[in-house]
């Protein structure tokens, strides 16, 4: 022999030197995730919305649920697409555009809840971000699962929407992308007048709120949404299906999280002071609040009544805490009066014709409001009861039929 063997060792240490190069090979980047396993996933995904499967299992119902083993690997995907290595390697295996397949012919939540998710981690960074947004294909796609009813789902399709959002290279594009696509509108009012999900309500008004303070056009577009078809439909058409309007279900969703997520209710405090940033957008808050008021009046009535009811016999220290209370009834009465009075002034008659078929306004409501007008506001109530007469000569004529000191008050 030329040479003594090698100590087994040193053969040992050699195996392991090739086992170690060729697990650098398979890592994804500087990480220590395998691009062998991740293309095994990959591929399970793909053979999901394979055609010739689809074609062949044509007589079975497609499966709404997930096998678990899968939702394991994908579920992993997930967690590992929050590393920029594993988000490029994605993107470069072409990863959304399986994703897309998958969204476009899955009928499982949770499967498009994880696709959706990988995607929305993948575009937190830049030049993914700004691919996806440029791919109409895609963004088609992802607004469409909008429509969706999942709310796991839509909070993944808000979070993604709101990532892209705040990408200055790609803000435009999606709000062009929204405003041509009208039934963005719709399902997000639907999610906030609807959804008892404070996480998702949170993120959709993120969303709205973006996209309002990014574009004061759009925004208006959305105030103005709906309006138009209200002075157009007859009652019969708006007890069918009436028009969903930015403004209620903003507030709609704020009530719904007030006392869950302080946080999101900033959020949507934001959206209103946004929204008041326009003269439309004034109105739209104006219709709302006539009721609100109006509500509190007649509530304060309801407590006066009950004061002046009270036992006499009651305690010295009961009758010092209803005085106090009636203190702050007669502060609240003041205040609610001349906010009320302020928006009577505002009001146009088309705002009035929407009040009362939006039932802002209606017969009972004009003569609480009018009873606690007059006589401080005398002013008001007359212009306003000239503008009614243009609108509703009847419900004028009954209301100062039903108010006797009503027209010596206006006339004087």
């Amino acid at each position: 022999m030329d040479r003594n063997p090698s100590p087994p060792w040193r053969e040992l240490e050699a195996e392991a030197e090739t086992e170690a190069e060729g697990a650098r090979g398979d890592a994804i980047g500087a990480t220590i995730y395998s691009k062998h396993w991740l293309f095994g996933v990959l591929s399970s995904l793909i053979q999901l919305i394979n055609p010739e499967k689809a074609k062949a299992d044509d007589q079975e119902e497609e499966p709404t649920e997930l096998d678990e083993e899968l939702e394991n690997e994908i579920c992993r995907v997930w967690d590992m697409s929050m590393d920029k290595d594993v988000a490029l390697f994605l993107y470069e295996f072409n990863a959304p555009d399986i994703f897309m397949g998958v969204l476009a012919k899955t009928k499982c939540p949770r499967l498009m809840e994880i696709c959706v998710g990988i995607l929305g981690n993948m575009a937190c960074f830049q030049e993914i971000c700004v691919s996806i947004s440029n791919d109409k294909n895609i963004g088609q796609t992802l607004l469409h699962c909008l429509y969706d009813l999942d709310p796991p789902t839509l909070l993944e399709i808000s979070r993604l929407l709101l990532t892209c959002l705040s990408q200055p290279q790609v803000a435009n594009v999606w709000v062009e992308r929204i405003r041509e696509n009208p039934a963005v509108y719709d399902s997000i009012c639907f999610i906030m007048s609807s959804s008892t999900n404070v996480d998702l309500l949170v993120k959709v008004g993120e969303v709205v709120d973006k996209l309002f303070d990014l574009d004061e056009k759009l925004m208006v577009e959305w105030i103005r949404n709906g309006t138009d078809e209200v002075l157009d439909q007859s009652s019969e058409d708006l007890e069918e299906k009436p028009p969903l309007k930015i403004v209620p279900c903003v507030l709609e969703a704020a009530k719904q999280i007030r006392s869950d997520n302080p946080v999101g209710l900033d959020v949507y405090m934001h959206i209103l002071q946004l929204l008041t940033t326009v003269d439309d957008g004034i109105q739209a808050i104006d219709l709302p609040l006539i009721g609100s008021l109006i509500r509190v009046l007649h509530n304060m009535e309801d407590c006066q009544q009950r004061s002046v009811n009270l036992d006499s016999n009651t305690e010295e220290t009961e009758k010092s805490e209803v005085t106090e209370d009636d203190f702050h009834l007669t502060v609240l009465k003041d205040v609610s009066c001349e906010l009320l009075s302020n928006v009577f002034q505002d009001l146009t008659k088309e705002n009035i014709i929407q009040a009362l078929k939006e039932d802002h306004l209606n017969k009972q409501k004009c003569f609480c409001a009018f009873k606690n007008l007059l006589p401080l506001y005398c002013s008001v109530v007359e212009d306003f009861l000239k503008v009614l007469c243009d609108v509703d000569k009847l419900l004028a004529d009954d209301l100062e039929k039903d108010l006797p000191s009503l027209k010596a008050q206006t006339k004087n």
